[in-house]
């Protein structure tokens, strides 16, 4: 749709996972939404390869589905039960992981735009935003790649400097160019994905493995590679620890990979029974199974020295590759310093901000924040109050962190963990991941009921 004259009741700035996930909420409850995506209107970014909405840029997984004892799981229950287009999208689209929520990149963005455009009170507009509005309801989900001249606006209305991390793409590679012969599937214990039959337990990912001096030689490879350098103004912007390149986790210790993204544990060679000195795993990137992503394998060396070094890895010797890795610069406002607790701009409360430019890392967690940005601006609209859920909950507990918890002085991108629950003292550690969800489900379910 085109017509620049709809009128809405909010205005939506970005069609990413969490600008997505706003208007659907918006929408559900019966107000009309503006969404304003650049993408398409002859303008990209540096690490965007379409212009479909909700588009997966670094990796096809939303992380563990295991709503029992993992918070990103919790998570995902509890987008579920408030109707989450992006939850809904990625159970269309999924491929099997093990107990992770994977998808097929593509049939996911198409299933969310084709949402988005079908309903009557979305218009989605292909235009690029320079400036903040002076007046109406506004959410701002431009994401870690907002362009750079609405980020400096953003810098100017916030008073405050723009933080920045980078944030770097592991590799994809075509199946049939894996040798087979070398390589096996298997999940790490043979843990098989929610839903699959027994024949295809444990099935989930396929390994490749090393010995110690073929991981020593591929240790000092990343090391030695030719890295892609920074212009003056990256060269102190920090890594994000969730989405590290492998050569910085490599320059760590010549053991840091083992523990990592290259730990063989549980991953039994069937050809020799042991677990290998390490492994690369790589994990099904579409619903065809004929692209695969190097799982942990975000990377910053140019492109040659990472076609030479990869195929160095047992089996993927002859390795073609449909994506290399690469590296963007991602940037995220000091929320606790700048929001109030309902993802305000204090000093123009007219303009919510969502997604991961408030600083939350993560697909999921990018779409929770859109999916209660939504939520709030539809109890304004209504004349209701806004009740935050609950910070024993997953959705309350990031909510939490983003709008003050986090110390401003050093608030740096996080993912939800347990770590920003209130603790349980009185339960024992081996039953506290469990005794986590058990209580965030219960309060959850208290709160929907209060005010949903």
């Amino acid at each position: 749709m085109t017509d620049q004259t709809h009128t809405h009741d909010v205005h939506i700035i970005g069609g990413g996972l969490a600008g997505s996930e706003a208007a659907w909420q918006l929408a559900q409850r019966g107000f009309r939404v503006r969404l304003s995506e650049m993408r398409g209107s002859g303008e990209m970014t540096d690490a965007h390869q379409t212009d479909g909405l909700a588009e997966m840029v670094c990796s096809n997984s939303f992380r563990s589905d295991d709503d029992e004892r993992n918070a990103v799981g919790l998570l995902h229950h509890e987008m579920r039960r408030l109707d989450s287009i992006i939850m809904s999208a990625g159970e269309t689209a999924r491929v099997p992981a093990g107990t992770a929520l994977a998808v097929d990149r593509d049939v996911f963005s198409a299933a969310v735009q084709r949402a988005l455009e079908e309903h009557p009170n979305i218009t989605v507009i292909r235009e690029r935003i320079d400036t903040l509005p002076d007046s109406g309801l506004t959410i701002v989900a431009t994401g870690p790649l907002t362009a750079a001249t609405l980020a400096q606006n953003i810098g100017l209305a916030t008073g405050q400097e723009s933080l920045a991390f980078f944030d770097a793409i592991a590799p994809i590679v075509h199946r049939e160019s894996i040798d087979m012969d070398i390589c096996w599937f298997a999940s790490r214990w043979d843990k098989p994905s929610a839903g699959s039959s027994s024949d295809e337990a444990g099935k989930d990912y396929i390994n490749c493995p090393m010995d110690k001096d073929q991981y020593l030689a591929f240790h000092q490879g990343l090391m030695d590679g030719e890295k892609t350098t920074f212009k003056q103004w990256e060269e102190n912007t920090p890594y994000f620890d969730g989405c590290m390149p492998i050569e910085v986790m490599a320059s760590r210790g010549v053991d840091t990979l083992r523990y990592g993204p290259m730990k063989p544990v549980g991953l039994d060679n069937p050809r020799t029974g042991r677990w290998p000195y390490a492994v690369v795993q790589l994990r099904q990137d579409n619903k065809l199974g004929t692209l695969w992503n190097m799982v942990g394998f975000q990377t910053k060396l140019k492109h040659g020295a990472q076609v030479e070094l990869f195929r160095t890895i047992p089996g993927l010797e002859n390795a073609e590759f449909a994506r290399l890795g690469g590296l963007h610069r991602n940037t995220f406002i000091n929320s606790p310093m700048v929001l109030d607790r309902q993802l305000r701009l204090q000093n123009a409360p007219h303009i919510r901000f969502a997604g991961q430019i408030t600083g939350c890392e993560g697909y999921v967690e990018s779409a929770a924040i859109g999916l209660m940005t939504g939520m709030m601006v539809a109890a304004e609209l209504g004349g209701t109050s806004w009740v935050s859920p609950p910070p024993t909950t997953a959705m309350g507990a990031l909510l939490s962190h983003i709008t003050g918890d986090a110390e401003a002085e050093t608030y740096q991108p996080m993912n939800v963990n347990f770590g920003l629950f209130p603790p349980l003292h009185d339960v024992k550690k081996k039953q506290r991941k469990e005794a986590y969800t058990s209580r965030g489900k219960e309060e959850f379910g208290h709160w929907m009921a209060a005010v949903v």
